[in-house]
């Protein structure tokens, strides 16, 4: 299975967006920037988001996206399918294959794409978000002595 640039780029915005859902609309600028994407490029990405329901969009000077639904609503089945769109198998006809052989290989290929299919299914955005950051202990280390 392969996972375009672009969904590359959905998935990762989303992650970012996961990280401070209660916070104002979030710039694409300030996404691209963050992730190291291309502005314009992230622009259309985050739009097939919006067509698709996963992100809510403000417009303005204070606007930017937002995340639609719960964290545990959006799963990265969702969001590379907003993409990609369906993950399939993607079997042309290969010549010199016997029919059976053609039949066995696409019927593999399926069962490989519904795995896919489930597993990106069931990892939410929640399951993703990182744990609250260790405390960090600034009192001074004992020294060794003797």
């Amino acid at each position: 299975m392969r996972i375009s640039r672009a969904a590359t780029y959905a998935v990762l915005a989303t992650v970012q967006l996961s990280e401070s859902p209660s916070s104002p609309p979030v710039p694409c600028s300030q996404l691209a920037q963050l992730g190291d994407m291309p502005e314009r490029f992230l622009l259309q990405v985050l739009r097939n988001l919006v067509n698709e329901g996963l992100l809510k969009s403000t417009r303005g000077v204070d606007g930017g996206y937002r995340l639609a639904k719960p964290l545990s609503q959006i799963t990265l089945l969702e969001i590379v399918e907003a993409i990609d769109g369906p993950v399939q198998p993607d079997l042309p006809q290969i010549g010199g294959l016997a029919p059976q052989s053609q039949r066995r290989l696409t019927e593999v290929l399926g069962d490989i794409a519904d795995d896919a299919k489930k597993r990106l299914g069931s990892v939410t955005l929640a399951q993703l978000k990182p744990a609250a950051p260790l405390a960090t202990n600034n009192a001074p280390k004992a020294r060794r002595t003797g």
